[in-house]
């Protein structure tokens, strides 16, 4: 296992380099509205040598594949394609693309020479008539072909939508496999769309809550290999993990990283009482930023650092709170029916995604981060525990069917409540964690 997650980072190593420039005025507005999913053509990639046909059309079909599952994009297919690119240096046939309605259109050339896999493409406004941004070309190890088209399709969302990408980025999640009442759970890490798997802990003993660090390089979980909750924290690389807080007579959980990647805010149960405190993962000092007798968990810091949101019984009911990073007077931010947990600051620092039970109902909602404009994303038995893509703009989350067979998928859905779809992964799925874009 450690040897297939070296290759995986080590052998994904990208060098980008541009080919040449004009810019056009295609673009996508994402709004609140109804959006006409924009019409492209993404050609089978040109092999510039014999080994590179398969990966190219590998590399063209997650493009694809990438861009339509944001429910921005549709497809159009190869078989109504008028004008088949063979040369990706040729001019383009701009009336034939028209003809069949492509808005945008990619092209891309691959080859494979001394060990090295090189993606070339470049994006097209058809109708205007002009290239979309600058062409690019992607260096790296083959074994690297889907980072490469996650880097493509993040290009092309990027140009059209204005929008920062997120196909590039991974998700550490609790994997979940038996029955209901004796679930195994280990933990796993995969690209965003669930490809490439990889198990980073055994299931002898239960993992709850992963979360990444803001370099994507550790994460940060729960675990009762003790028989009590212990955090601790993994090396993604190498696979190597070490208990972080193990105060005797205590027990730790819900911890998650500060922007700085230097400390760790996380709850603390101790003498029968909850509160939220903050360690300094190099000196092991712990600061204490709640006294309230109540219950203070699932803390979750601003982009900025500034600000920590939790949830907190101390109303009465399960709340969401905002108090300073260092602590201090904590302001309620939730006054809708019903209970939230679980929140997480939108790295766009604009939102904040939660959780909320109300009437028999489990929703992912997003809110200001003064508590106003809440919206509910979903509806179910049982959703909770959202995280946000790199962007902002997609929340993944955990979904449970109802019953004594009901099992925990891991879902997407953005920040308008479209394009809800299930996350595929090889057994059950909760409590996702996405990481940054990777570098």
């Amino acid at each position: 296992m450690m040897r297939l997650l070296s290759c995986l980072l080590v052998g994904a190593t990208l060098l980008a380099a541009p080919l040449a420039a004009q810019t056009g005025p295609l673009r996508i507005e994402i709004t609140e509205g109804v959006i006409e999913p924009l019409p492209f053509a993404v050609p089978t990639f040109v092999p510039d040598t014999a080994e590179a046909a398969a990966q190219a059309a590998q590399i063209s079909q997650v493009i694809a594949d990438d861009l339509t599952g944001t429910g921005l994009f549709r497809q159009i297919p190869d078989s109504a394609h008028i004008s088949k690119v063979t040369d990706f240096a040729a001019p383009i046939q701009y009336a034939d693309w028209k003809a069949i309605n492509a808005q945008a259109l990619i092209t891309g050339a691959v080859s494979v020479a001394g060990g090295k896999l090189t993606v070339r493409f470049r994006v097209y406004d058809v109708f205007s008539g002009a290239e979309l941004g600058n062409g690019l070309q992607f260096v790296g190890s083959p074994d690297g072909w889907r980072r490469m088209a996650h880097k493509v399709a993040d290009e092309v969302y990027s140009r059209i939508t204005g929008e920062g990408g997120y196909f590039d980025s991974r998700v550490v999640y609790v994997s979940e496999t038996g029955p209901k009442d004796q679930r195994l759970k280990r933990l796993a890490i995969m690209d965003y769309d669930g490809a490439n798997v990889q198990y980073l802990t055994d299931s002898s003993s239960i993992v709850l809550a992963p979360r990444f660090s803001p370099t994507g390089d550790r994460v940060l979980f729960t675990s009762y290999e003790s028989g009590f909750p212990r955090i601790n924290v993994l090396d993604v690389g190498n696979v190597q993990r070490r208990v972080l807080q193990q105060t005797e007579g205590t027990m730790s959980f819900a911890p998650r990283f500060a922007p700085d990647g230097r400390t760790v805010v996380f709850s603390l149960e101790q003498g029968g009482n909850t509160d939220l405190y903050r360690l300094d993962i190099a000196t092991g000092t712990q600061t204490r930023l709640t006294t309230a007798p109540s219950i203070e968990t699932a803390p979750s810091f601003a982009p900025d650092g500034s600000q920590i949101v939790f949830e907190s019984d101390r109303s009465g009911t399960q709340q969401l709170y905002v108090m300073p990073a260092g602590g201090g007077e904590a302001t309620r931010i939730s006054f809708g029916q019903g209970r939230y947990g679980t929140p997480v600051w939108s790295p766009r620092g604009d939102l904040i995604a939660f959780t909320k039970q109300n009437k028999g109902r489990f929703h992912i909602g997003v809110m200001r981060v003064d508590g106003s404009e809440e919206r509910l994303l979903t509806a179910s038995f049982l959703d909770e525990g959202p995280t946000w893509a790199p962007n902002g703009r997609v929340l993944m989350f955990a979904r449970e069917t109802q019953g004594e067979t009901g099992r925990s998928s891991l879902y997407s859905v953005d920040i308008t409540g479209r394009n809800l779809k299930p996350v595929r992964t090889p057994d059950g799925g909760s409590d996702p964690s996405w990481s940054p874009l990777q570098k």
